[in-house]
């Protein structure tokens, strides 16, 4: 079965078709700038311009960047605040008149990790940690997801994390791998001691580049920490999935 899978983040949005049998994207991902401000409107355009591209028709499966309980946001930490209490799966069915199904960004990612990734038959505790704009997360336990973690926004340091050990806390602070990588260690430090996960899936772009920075990062660490196998296009695969009744 074919599914469109779009991936918002806070900088880009981005799109494929994807077949759910293999989880292999069908197409070249269609890259987008995220609207800045990430306004209700402005979004919906760029989900259209996604469909166009595509000359889609059929269910489509959104990652969104914030909390998501029956389709309605949460939380929308690094998109406009208009978009918190709207019915984000109703907004994209009137816009596109399509069957639409809305779930966390990194929840999308954990789904197509655990099912085609390095989270393949692990039966433990399992945390896939995103690393861009944000920082996402998604758990498992026995192969069941706990949605809308949000571990991002433990505090570290005083702040959120994702504003120290975040991708985007890297290019804005001009930090090489070597000083990154001690954030992203005390990051995944604080992660381990809350839940001991048995274990950690490291995703988004950066990892990519996982062996510049990824050995360093999970020194002290207990648990068995690795980088995504499909790498940051496991939001676009994930969402897809979720159009299923039991994606996993």
């Amino acid at each position: 079965m074919k599914v469109l899978g779009i991936d918002i983040g806070g900088t880009g949005i981005k799109g494929a078709p994807v077949d759910l049998s293999s989880g292999a994207i069908l197409a070249e991902p269609l890259h987008l700038p995220t609207p800045q401000p990430a306004t209700v409107g402005a979004v919906l355009k760029t989900i259209q311009k996604v469909i166009r591209h595509f000359q889609f028709s059929g269910p489509v499966g959104v990652g969104f960047p914030g909390v998501i309980h029956d389709g309605v946001v949460g939380t929308a930490a690094n998109l406009s605040p208009g978009w918190i209490g709207k019915n984000a799966e109703k907004l994209f069915k009137h816009a596109t008149r399509l069957p639409f199904r809305v779930i966390n960004d990194a929840d999308a990612a954990g789904l197509a990790e655990m099912r085609f990734g390095a989270g393949k038959k692990e039966k433990g505790t399992v945390i896939l940690i995103t690393l861009g704009t944000g920082i996402g997360s998604a758990v498992f336990i026995q192969g069941r997801l706990m949605p809308n973690t949000e571990l991002g926004h433990l505090p570290l340091h005083g702040r959120d994390a994702e504003k120290t050990a975040s991708a985007k806390a890297r290019e804005k602070h001009d930090w090489g791998w070597k000083k990154w990588s001690r954030r992203v260690g005390e990051y995944l430090q604080l992660v381990e001691k809350l839940i001991s996960p048995d274990l950690i899936i490291v995703g988004g772009g950066v990892s990519r580049r996982a062996e510049k920075w990824l050995p360093r990062a999970s020194r002290g660490i207990r648990a068995k920490v690795v980088p995504a196998k499909l790498y940051n296009e496991a939001g676009i695969v994930g969402a897809a999935m979720a159009t299923r009744p039991c994606p996993l």
